[in-house]
C-alpha cells in the first residue's frame, strides 16, 4: 500500500500549495510513489481520510477551522505546516493588533457584516494542535516540501536550515544592501531559504522565511533607528508577513505607537 498524503487549506492565499502544483515532473513522480488522497486545488477530495503526512496551509481564522484542524490532526501520522500563515499566522494575523477585534473592519468592508463568521485573531496551527514539522516561507518552495516528504516517509525529521539570509548573501557574493546603501533589510534576523532573492536584486529582505536561530531583533531595530526610520516604520518591518513569530512580535510591539 502506498503512503498516503493530504494537502489541506485554511485561511491563506493558496500560494504555498503551488510548491506542489509548480513541481511539474517531480509532482508526477510523487504521484507514482504516494497516494494523494486529499488536495482540493488539484482534484482529490477526502479531507477526513487517514494519511501518513498531512500538509496544512493557512492560519486558523474561524471557529470552523479551529474544529477542522483537530480532525486533521486525529487522522494524520505527521502534520506539517506550510508557510508563514500556518506557522506564524501570516498577514491576516495583523488583525491580532486590533483591540476591538475584527468588527470595525468587517463593518467597513462588507455590506452585511453579520454574515461574516470570523475570529478576532488569526493564529498559527501549532496554537491549536501538535505540529511535527514547520516549513517557513512566504511561500515555501518545492525543495522544502519534497525533502520533507522523503525524510518523513523514512521516519526522520528533515534538517531545518536556521542560518540567516546574510550568510546566504555572503556565499552568493551579494553586496549587502544594509551596509552599502542604508536600506532597512531584515536579512540579519531572517532565516535563509529563498536564496537571498531580494538582496540579489538590490532590495531589502522583508522576513518572508521568519526568524533565524537566535535573532537579535532589538539590535537590528536600533540599527534601523540609525538609518532614520521612525518607530512606527520599524514596527511595520517586524509586524508584516511573520508578525506573530518569536522576536519579530516582541520587538515590533516595543516600537508600536498605535495604541490599538
Amino acid at each position: 500500500m502506498k503512503p498516503r498524503i493530504a494537502v489541506h487549506k485554511f485561511s491563506s492565499c493558496d500560494g504555498c500549495q503551488l510548491a506542489f502544483l509548480n513541481a511539474g515532473e517531480d509532482l508526477l513522480e510523487l504521484a507514482r510513489q504516494v497516494e494523494i488522497v486529499h488536495f482540493a486545488e488539484a482534484g482529490p477530495m477526502a479531507p477526513e481520510a487517514p494519511v501518513d503526512i498531512a500538509f496544512v496551509e493557512g492560519s486558523i481564522s474561524t471557529q470552523e477551522e479551529a474544529l477542522r484542524i483537530r480532525r486533521v490532526r486525529q487522522v494524520s501520522r505527521y502534520l506539517v505546516t506550510l508557510g508563514a500563515c500556518a506557522t506564524a499566522g501570516g498577514l491576516q494575523a495583523l488583525r491580532n493588533f486590533q483591540a476591538d477585534g475584527v468588527g470595525e473592519w468587517t463593518r467597513a468592508i462588507y455590506a452585511q457584516p453579520a454574515f461574516i463568521e470570523s475570529l478576532d485573531t488569526a493564529t498559527a496551527i501549532a496554537r491549536h494542535v501538535p505540529v511535527d514539522l514547520e516549513l517557513w516561507g512566504c511561500p515555501v518552495n518545492g525543495a522544502q516540501v519534497f525533502t520533507a516528504i522523503r525524510r518523513l516517509l523514512f521516519g526522520a525529521l528533515p534538517f531545518v536550515d536556521n542560518e540567516k539570509v546574510c550568510q546566504e548573501c555572503k556565499r552568493r557574493g551579494v553586496v549587502c544592501v544594509l551596509v552599502t546603501r542604508g536600506v532597512p533589510c531584515l536579512g540579519p534576523v531572517t532565516r535563509t531559504g529563498c536564496g537571498a532573492l531580494c538582496p540579489a536584486f538590490g532590495r531589502d529582505c522583508y522576513g518572508c522565511f521568519g526568524p533565524a536561530e537566535n535573532p537579535n531583533t532589538p539590535a537590528l531595530a536600533r540599527r534601523l533607528e540609525g538609518l532614520g526610520l521612525v518607530p512606527e516604520a520599524i514596527a511595520r518591518r517586524f509586524h508584516c508577513i511573520n508578525s506573530q513569530a518569536p522576536g519579530f512580535l516582541e520587538t515590533g510591539m516595543d516600537y508600536r505607537t498605535d495604541p490599538s
